[in-house]
């Protein structure tokens, strides 16, 4: 395996990740909240009086925050490997082991595992060995 430096962006890297850390700390702090997107929007599809706030304000600013990166530096192409039928059933299957596993990546792996949650730490190792094992069948047995 080798780094393609031209592409290596450990300052950018490094920012996204303190800010997403930041922003979940305080979602927790000041709402007493897990900031797992899943979760966020699952509350909007079925609003409760008052909650849907602060639910709406954190997908408004997950929705921003690239568009105002892109004012101040250029956003990577976008180039997608992948057929249609791919992207749906990948989609499907993010969706369904959300629902099975409680929460998704953010609730888990950054939320859960923060707070040593034994739970996410189960949750968090088997979306990232799906996660390996369908690139590898994806890439190397399939094609």
């Amino acid at each position: 395996m080798t780094i393609d430096w031209l592409h290596f962006t450990p300052w950018s890297s490094l920012a996204g990740g303190v800010l997403i850390g930041l922003a979940a700390a305080l979602l927790l702090f000041f709402n007493g909240r897990i900031a797992g997107i899943s979760g966020i929007l699952g509350g909007l599809l079925q609003p409760v009086r008052g909650d849907a706030g602060w639910r709406v304000a954190f997908v408004l600013g997950l929705v921003a925050a690239p568009l105002v990166w892109g004012l101040f530096a250029a956003l990577p192409a976008v180039r997608i490997e992948a057929s249609h039928i791919t992207l749906i059933v990948a989609g499907l299957l993010v969706g369904l082991g959300t629902r099975y596993g409680s929460g998704c990546t953010s609730g888990h792996g950054v939320c859960g595992l923060a707070r040593l949650s034994p739970r996410s730490m189960v949750a968090t190792a088997a979306f990232m060995l799906a996660g390996f094992a369908c690139v590898y069948i994806v890439r190397h047995v399939l094609v």
